[in-house]
């Protein structure tokens, strides 16, 4: 169902933005919640023009996001769930190190098998040092993909990538597919921590509810429409009405979207250059665009 959608305007590409905001586990409590919307000219890297954002749609089940990813293209999406494990982990487990042979593999495992196997990895490595990260994980300061508590990402990757590549479609780096539906890796933290640094934004905690989250939440949302994020700093529109559902949501699952969906800008300017990814990305780990 969508919340909110933008009044009709013209704009300069036929290129779609999605930004997700991901759970491993939808329902009507907690959706996973899908941004839309387009992204002014000049289509290349730098400032220029404005990201709008049409609408926020949320999907209380599977089909409702099987239906969002089976969408005709054009349109590049960023994703907020891990696409790929630790190549320290993978070799440890003696899984197959090409993705899409170890991804067939993970998604037959069940949760309990992945956290058994992932609980032994962990417990034979020295404390402080028990998960596994990635390369991405450094530069973007994320959680190691392997982590299947607080947050669950591990649960995530299960639970997502077979839906992207049952989808069919591409996943730059790592798995080719339709070239008019485009699936990054994102991680909305990355533009949130540009506009407020390491302040709480959200918690789905009902405690977690606070004054400051909420004032972080409306400093966000002041920096991403002046322009003021880096990511190129184009000034985000939002249609009338959706700044106050923003700002008053404590687990900021519609920002977090929209958070995403400026990533996505960011990568479409880059369509040329492997959508910003590093020309070094390692083919099994994959990489959190922008980071």
């Amino acid at each position: 169902m969508s919340d909110f959608k933008h009044s009709t305007f013209k704009y300069s590409t036929d290129w779609t933005l999605v930004g997700v905001d991901f759970t491993s586990a939808p329902s009507r409590r907690k959706p996973i919640t899908v941004a839309r919307g387009v992204l002014d000219s000049p289509l290349s890297a730098g400032p220029g023009g404005a990201i709008r954002v049409l609408e926020v749609e949320r999907c209380p089940d599977w089909a409702a996001f099987d239906g969002q990813l089976n969408r005709p293209g054009p349109w590049v999406g960023a994703f907020d769930l891990p696409f790929g494990l630790p190549r320290t982990l993978v070799q440890t487990l003696g899984w197959p190190e090409n993705w899409r042979e170890m991804i067939d593999l993970y998604t037959q495992l069940s949760r309990d098998e992945i956290r058994a196997r992932f609980r032994s990895f962990c417990a034979d490595r020295p404390v402080g040092h028990r998960f596994a990260h990635r390369a991405t994980d450094g530069p973007a300061r994320s959680s190691p993909s392997m982590k299947w508590v607080n947050p669950p990402v591990a649960f995530m990757l299960h639970a997502g990538v077979p839906r992207l590549l049952a989808a069919g479609v591409t996943l730059p780096g790592l798995q080719a597919g339709d070239p008019d539906r485009i699936a990054l890796e994102a991680y909305p933290a990355l533009v949130a921590r540009a506009c407020v640094g390491k302040q709480s934004y959200k918690s789905d905690a009902a405690q977690g509810a606070t004054g400051p989250r909420r004032a972080a939440r409306e400093a966000i949302l002041e920096s991403l429409e002046r322009g003021a994020y880096g990511f190129d700093g184009r000034p985000v529109i939002l249609p009338l009405g959706m700044r106050e559902q923003l700002v008053d949501e404590p687990g900021a699952d519609r920002l977090d979207a929209v958070l995403a969906l400026v990533l996505a800008a960011w990568a479409l300017t880059r369509r040329a250059t492997n959508w910003g990814l590093p020309s070094d990305m390692d083919p099994l780990e994959g990489w959190i665009v922008g980071a």
